[in-house]
């Protein structure tokens, strides 16, 4: 009854710090719309700030209900006018919340590439698209079969996704596995990873194609729930005792070198993206195994 009510009361919060800001973003969003640069510029960083300090109260939020503990080992040093590529293993919704109340005011307002579909999430979808969130359609190889004229339009929509972001610091996030990971769907891709699904190198370079090398760093987060994977209910309810995350720096010049529509520079890309996910589950299987021995 108690976990219950706290989810409630928290989950109101979530909706009336929505509701509160949603008229100011949606009017900056619309003042964008027209063709003055240093007019969309100017809303740009106004909305920006508008949404860290709109996650700032939602972590707020989580800290006095939800009460879970966040541990960050080894923070690397962060700098908000830095541009950055943030990947992460994805396993729950909660896990956006993790990344956002770690990296809320140390690095530049995160933005996910989302699925076209979701702009029509009411109140939320226009606020995606109003803070420049990346809207892509994605096509399957048998569609793509079918329909060839549509080739090379997801590279296309992703460059001009990503020219807005030359003007100002972001950092643009991409869950690689393309999906929360469940065991049917690790099954199903014969992932030779134990809680872990394939890696899918395009995304990241399309991304690091389009910015033309002005991403130069890599933040890699492991994201580890030593209770057991949650759902957002859990973690409104305060059911979620700890949450573990490390987050590893890399440079990505020599990955800017690249060209991923080369043959062997889409080898090296997925083969450097395969090594950083091999030592992801290898850190996850010892933390598991830690956690096992604990229970016992």
């Amino acid at each position: 009854m108690v976990s219950t009510l706290r989810g409630l009361l928290s989950f109101s919060g979530y909706v009336i710090n929505t509701l509160f800001w949603f008229p100011w973003v949606i009017l900056l969003g619309l003042l964008k719309l027209l063709p003055i640069a240093p007019l969309r510029r100017g809303c740009t960083v106004l909305l920006d700030g508008i949404a860290g300090i709109w996650i700032g109260i939602n972590n707020l939020n989580q800290r006095l209900l939800s009460r879970t503990r966040v541990i960050t080992h080894a923070l690397p040093e962060l700098n908000p006018k830095q541009w950055y590529l943030v990947i992460a293993n994805h396993q729950s919704w909660v896990d956006i919340l993790m990344l956002q109340r770690v990296f809320n005011g140390k690095i530049p307002f995160l933005k996910f590439f989302l699925k076209r579909e979701l702009l029509y999430v009411p109140f939320l979808g226009l606020c995606w698209w109003a803070l420049d969130f990346p809207f892509m359609r994605r096509y399957s190889k048998s569609f793509l079969a079918k329909n060839p004229h549509l080739k090379g339009k997801d590279r296309e929509a992703t460059r001009k996704a990503c020219e807005k972001f030359h003007y100002q610091p972001v950092s643009i996030m991409n869950f690689v596995e393309g999906t929360r990971f469940t065991p049917a769907k690790k099954a199903r891709q014969e992932s030779p990873f134990p809680t872990l699904l394939k890696p899918k190198v395009g995304g990241v370079a399309m991304s690091l194609d389009a910015m033309g090398g002005k991403m130069k760093r890599l933040l890699d987060v492991t994201i580890y729930y030593p209770a057991g994977i949650p759902s957002f209910w859990d973690y409104l309810c305060g059911r979620v005792p700890k949450v573990e995350l490390w987050i590893e720096e890399h440079c990505l010049e020599p990955i800017n070198r690249l060209d991923y529509q080369k043959r062997e520079d889409k080898g090296t890309y997925q083969s450097w993206l395969n090594q950083i996910w091999s030592e992801k589950a290898g850190k996850l299987a010892a933390l598991e195994h830690q956690q096992e021995r604990q229970d016992c």
